[in-house]
């Protein structure tokens, strides 16, 4: 008799313990997306062999976008490395955001972003996520308000400083706060490949945090000047690309590693080799979160900072890296501002699509706070692209697109629909003239249509003189 009631007394407290973990299980709330954003530095519309690129392949980003969606009008925040992270972490073009150029402060940083800022890192912390960023950040010298410890991360490893960023073989790196010295680089040495570290913590934040959100950013340097890869990577092209370019620079004395380029004999080699590289990571981070089991929750973003560069030994002619615009680095034309952006999010995203949706960098603020249920902050540039990355709901479109560049004789320029309008020389002239071009029958920017417009012409002036706010510190 005893043993039959201590078993209906085991049924029963099974039974009520079933009961709770099945409410349990019902009303808890699904886990928040993780997210990772992936930025290269520096690499062109074309670069990619989903974008045309027919001299190497990029295997695994071309998966990526296999397994989501491709755009062909996306929009870097500016055409230089830190307003364009500015307007990326800001959700503002560069007549709004605070870091409209590249400034730098000695010993060791740029120009900090400022304390009040809100960026999407912050974003996420307020949703809950973990937050980490690997690679280059360049908005704050260390422990300035604009440190990416003081920016929302809980986590930053890798170059504070851009122009430090130069160097692939460097005498040390930042791990927050602390300056991790890599003695395998001392004086000439070559044992640290700086980009293959930042890649290992990387993995290792994701496998630190497999079981909560996170938001993981990873700004590479590659493929930024100057070209240097693992000789693993340069044998697998080495002699492929001739005649070949060689490119003299600093390999000694005072400056040597404080942001002169090093030279490089074999620079097309080293090009193929870098994005190749790179192209490697990408894969490495995909399988990572599919053999954690996290793919099916995991959005996964890859862009690029600005257009194609042309400095330490890189001939974008020779790659076609800027594919069919016109401009670089540093140009507000299409080739210098235009990039790739390729979305994956399983199950949400369709598979294999394209989009010609018009969209920039300050968007991903709006976005991120769409998809973790948050209000965006107020005074942004950016509209949320999620209607068009999920296919659900009514897209909203930009009236115009901006961008402003504070050197080389000042620069503004305005995306409005098809047109664009750029202008040159503005430091000297203020009322230089404007050139016009009708994207849609001429993405090349080669028929300045500005004379035949005058209507439009007009327009653009009104805009170009009410979209903007002085800045304290970037002046034309």
């Amino acid at each position: 008799m005893k043993l039959h009631r201590y078993f209906k007394i085991a049924l029963a407290v099974l039974a009520v313990g079933t009961i709770f973990i099945s409410c349990e299980q019902k009303t808890k709330k699904p886990q928040q997306p993780n997210i990772i954003y992936i930025l290269a530095d520096d690499l062109g519309y074309g670069d990619l062999s989903c974008y045309g690129q027919i001299k190497f392949a990029t295997p695994n980003i071309d998966k990526l976008a296999e397994r989501g969606m491709r755009f062909t009008q996306h929009y870097s925040g500016s055409t230089v490395c830190a307003p364009s992270r500015s307007a990326l972490m800001t959700g503002q073009h560069t007549g709004h955001t605070y870091i409209r150029g590249n400034r730098e402060r000695q010993p060791e940083g740029q120009h900090p972003l400022k304390g009040d800022a809100v960026t999407i890192a912050e974003l996420f912390k307020q949703a809950g996520y973990a937050t980490g960023a690997f690679g280059k950040w360049g908005l704050g010298y260390p422990g300035s308000e604009g440190d990416a410890n003081n920016q929302g991360f809980d986590t930053f490893f890798g170059y504070n400083c851009q122009m430090l960023g130069h160097h692939y073989y460097p005498y040390f790196l930042r791990a927050n706060q602390d300056s991790l010295v890599l003695e395998a680089n001392a004086g000439k040495q070559t044992g640290i490949y700086a980009p293959n570290l930042i890649h290992e913590k990387t993995l290792q934040f994701i496998d630190d945090h497999k079981d909560e959100p996170f938001f993981l950013y990873v700004p590479s340097i590659i493929p930024h000047a100057e070209l240097f890869a693992p000789e693993k990577y340069m044998k697998r092209f080495r002699g492929k690309f001739e005649p070949e370019h060689t490119y003299k620079g600093v390999d000694d004395g005072p400056r040597f590693r404080k942001g002169p380029y090093g030279s490089q004999a074999e620079s097309h080699a080293a090009f193929a080799a870098m994005i190749t590289l790179l192209d490697d990571q990408v894969g490495e981070i995909m399988h990572k979160v599919e053999d954690l089991g996290l793919a099916d929750n995991t959005i996964i973003i890859f862009t690029s900072d600005n257009g194609p560069h042309v400095e330490g030994g890189a001939q974008p002619n020779y790659f076609n890296s800027n594919g069919p615009f016109k401009g670089y680095k540093r140009d507000l034309y299409e080739g210098g501002i235009r990039v790739p952006f390729i979305a994956s999010w399983p199950g949400v995203i369709p598979e294999g699509t394209t989009s010609d949706h018009i969209s920039a960098f300050w968007d991903m603020m709006p976005t991120f706070a769409e998809i973790t249920g948050q209000k965006a902050p107020k005074g942004i540039d950016g509209i949320s692209m999620l209607p068009t990355l999920t296919g659900k709901g009514k897209q909203k479109e930009h009236d115009f697109l901006y961008w402003e560049f504070h050197v080389w004789g000042g620069r503004k320029a305005l995306r409005m629909g098809n047109w664009k309008a750029v202008q040159y020389g503005i430091s000297k002239n203020p009322e230089a003239p404007i050139e016009l071009y009708d994207l849609s029958a001429d993405p090349g920017e080669t028929n300045n249509v500005a004379d035949e417009n005058p209507e439009i012409i007009n327009k653009v002036k009104t805009i170009l003189s009410t979209c903007r706010v002085e800045s304290d510190i970037f002046k034309f």
